[in-house]
């Protein structure tokens, strides 16, 4: 195929006219692009020094700070195509559309994200807090976006999705800074009352990790068909409580065996059927 030369020049000064006409749009696009990106660094920097000296929770200040900087991105690269005479409408509907699409196949993924907005906002627990929640138990180690992540008395790594977690009951150990050990020791009914509570009280007084307020209680619990149950409730701080609860049971018994006092054991009665 040949090219006549002046084709090749027609074709040459219609690039050049169509260039020249367009750079006016282009040299502002590209302004605004880069201009736009260094003042929305700017904001998210400005944003997160706000945060910070107001003592929000690190993972809230991150998270929003990178929110914050994606719509502006988004919206500078909306403006930037635009200044360029592309037709943003249809784009519009598009990133919409996508969106919704994304959504409908994120629902649990976003319920998490909801759920671990509302965690980190009103803070129910924090990192460190000794918390109970969805049937498992243990110290919070992490507070993500759409899990939190416990870890359990014998070591193991429990992620709980946020959702559920923010929408069911959590029990806070750590919360009040102390704890009630609740024990019950059972006596025959040929034991001094008495003199049971006076050797469990002497147990309680001399342990150093029993706090003297709010003050113990030792009291009659119930009476059953076998036993005397006696109600063993000392206060501790919330580190102290699983050493108390086990010195607790063992010096007890130590103390009856020394006066002679026996625990009576768990019967459980069974009802027997006619023959």
């Amino acid at each position: 195929m040949n090219l006549d030369p002046s084709q090749i020049t027609d074709y040459a000064s219609t690039f050049t006219k169509v260039l020249i006409d367009y750079s006016p749009k282009l040299i502002s696009a590209f302004l605004i692009l880069f201009a736009g990106l260094y003042v929305i660094r700017l904001i998210n920097r400005f944003i997160r020094t706000i945060m910070v000296k107001r003592d929000l929770d690190p993972t809230l200040t991150k998270f929003l700070a990178d929110i914050l900087l994606w719509v502006l991105r988004v919206l500078l690269f909306v403006s930037f195509i635009s200044k360029l005479g592309i037709e943003t409408s249809s784009f519009v509907a598009i990133l919409g559309a996508m969106g919704l699409a994304v959504g409908l196949s994120l629902q649990g993924s976003l319920s998490n994200f909801a759920g671990g907005m509302l965690i980190i906002v009103f803070k129910p627990f924090k990192v460190g807090h000794s918390i109970e929640a969805q049937g498992v138990s243990g110290t919070v180690s992490e507070i993500q976006i759409f899990v939190t992540k416990l870890i359990t008395a014998n070591n193991q790594t429990i992620f709980v999705p946020n959702g559920s977690l923010s929408n069911g009951t959590i029990t806070n150990y750590s919360l009040q800074g102390s704890r009630r050990v609740d024990l019950t020791i059972s006596i025959s009914y040929d034991t001094d009352i008495k003199k049971a509570k006076d050797i469990i009280t002497a147990v309680l007084n001399q342990n150093p990790k029993v706090l003297k307020t709010p003050s113990f209680e030792v009291s009659v619990k119930n009476l059953t068909d076998n036993s005397i149950q006696l109600a063993v409730r000392p206060w501790v701080n919330n580190e102290d409580f699983g050493i108390v609860y086990a010195e607790t049971l063992e010096n007890c018994k130590l103390a009856f065996d020394t006066a002679g006092i026996i625990i009576q054991p768990f019967v459980k009665e069974m009802s027997q059927s006619n023959a």
